[in-house]
């Protein structure tokens, strides 16, 4: 039995389940949309930690949004925090 916040959707040609209030909000959560080095029309170009993520995703069907990464690259300021 599906908990109601589940549903069910066919992405990337697989039915996947997700939490309701998270579906389709992947983009905002992800630091690669707000990286210098993501180019995802580009797979060439492309970040090569994204293009594996990418093909993880197509091929298991899971959405993996991004929240620490390495190489993350911008010109545009942000706080650093040291810990």
């Amino acid at each position: 039995m599906i908990d109601g916040n589940v549903i069910r959707y066919v992405h990337h040609g697989i039915d996947v389940a997700v939490m309701k209030g998270l579906k389709g909000k992947h983009r905002g959560h992800c630091l690669c949309y707000k990286c210098s080095k993501f180019h995802p029309e580009n797979r060439e170009a492309n970040c090569p930690i994204a293009n594996a993520l990418y093909c993880l995703d197509v091929l298991t069907g899971i959405t993996t949004p991004v929240w620490e990464c390495p190489e993350f690259f911008t010109t545009i300021p942000y706080n650093r925090e040291l810990q």
